[in-house]
């Protein structure tokens, strides 16, 4: 294997590590409505995080922006607005479902489309398909899809074999339905992210003119697309605050104290979230003209962090052997399937 897909490879995990682990901080907020403390995470990882990253990597970034074709930017835009949609439902299915399985139902279909559609749009795929690496690909999203559903299964098997109160121990707000329900709008929508990563390449290639470091060209992208993604945000975390009278959140909460830990840790949350875009557009940079791969890859490892995550918080206490054997599996299976789309690039 190419050794700077290699090393895409292992930066585009430590991403996947970071996007696994964002959630952990909602755990410890009291006293908030979810609108609240999504809106809180969604200004740090939108806009607060991406204008930071863009002073620091990119400072001629208003320029780049500039530049860029005004078709370009509302593609992106619009994306970002759709991908809103998605992680809204994201935020949805882990209040309701958990880390582990909610990662693994809603992740599962944005890594086989958002790994597929970019490159059938724009020509990639049949292009790959003429060589070892098309059939490479396509072999690593049926293996991601293959373990996915055992996690997804070994997931409901929990289910069935916990009583309720024991589930509400650590997921509070679990339910099954609305977790499905949550996960299947993160596949269809989520995916809107990698388009919108692929659509703002221009952006990128402008970055990269202008002087800006190859690992850090995607910075701008983030920043237009997450715009829209905070738009969306925007709109229905202020309807269902009003709809269910949590405005008051923002400024009141049983203790100061608690109200300042609130925020810090909706924060903390926000920068995980969109650390792993710093690190993933650095190992992007790495895997050579089919950069689509890099998005199969975080969303199968940002899984299996995720399940790591939820087996510390006890999600899975109570589960028989052989359903945690077969979760096991399950992650070993999606970790092979990362690599072999990974190296697909390479063929």
């Amino acid at each position: 294997m190419n050794t700077a897909v290699l090393f895409g490879i292992l930066l585009i995990a430590l991403g996947a590590f970071s996007s696994g682990s964002f959630a952990v901080p909602f755990t410890k907020i009291e006293d908030w409505k979810w609108e609240t403390y999504w809106m809180v995470f969604s200004f740090g990882a939108y806009i607060l995080f991406p204008v930071t990253a863009c002073l620091i990597f990119a400072p001629g970034y208003a320029e780049i922006i500039q530049m860029t074709s005004g078709k370009t930017l509302l593609i992106v835009f619009l994306l970002g607005g759709v991908y809103g949609i998605g992680n809204l439902s994201f935020g949805l299915a882990l209040r309701y479902l958990g880390l582990s399985l909610g990662y693994a139902l809603s992740l599962g279909l944005m890594l086989a489309i958002g790994t597929l559609i970019p490159p059938a749009i724009d020509g990639r795929l049949s292009m790959m398909m003429q060589h070892s690496g098309g059939m490479q690909l396509i072999v690593g999203v049926i293996v991601a899809c293959f373990g996915i559903a055992l996690s997804s299964w070994a997931g409901i098997l929990k289910d069935k074999n916990i009583p309720t109160a024991n589930k509400q121990l650590t997921i509070s707000e679990f339910n099954l339905i609305k977790g499905l329900i949550s996960a299947l709008v993160v596949g269809v929508t989520g995916s809107a992210m990698s388009l919108g990563f692929e659509q703002g390449l221009p952006i990128s290639e402008m970055a990269a003119k202008q002087g800006v470091d190859p690992l850090f060209t995607m910075m701008p992208v983030l920043l237009v697309l997450f715009s829209g993604t905070f738009i969306t945000t925007i709109i229905w975390c202020v309807y269902l605050g009003a709809k269910n009278r949590s405005l008051q959140n923002y400024i009141t909460s049983k203790s100061r104290k608690t109200l300042a830990l609130n925020y810090l840790y909706a924060i903390l949350a926000g920068f995980l979230w969109f650390g792993q875009f710093i690190v993933y557009g650095m190992g992007k940079s790495k895997m050579g003209p089919f950069t689509f791969t890099s998005w199969g890859i975080l969303m199968a490892l940002t899984i299996v962090f995720a399940t790591v995550w939820g087996l510390i918080r006890n999600e899975w206490r109570g589960t028989p052997l052989k359903i945690y054997v077969l979760m096991a599996l399950s992650l070993l299976i999606i970790i092979l399937s990362s690599f072999i789309i990974g190296i697909s690039g390479s063929n």
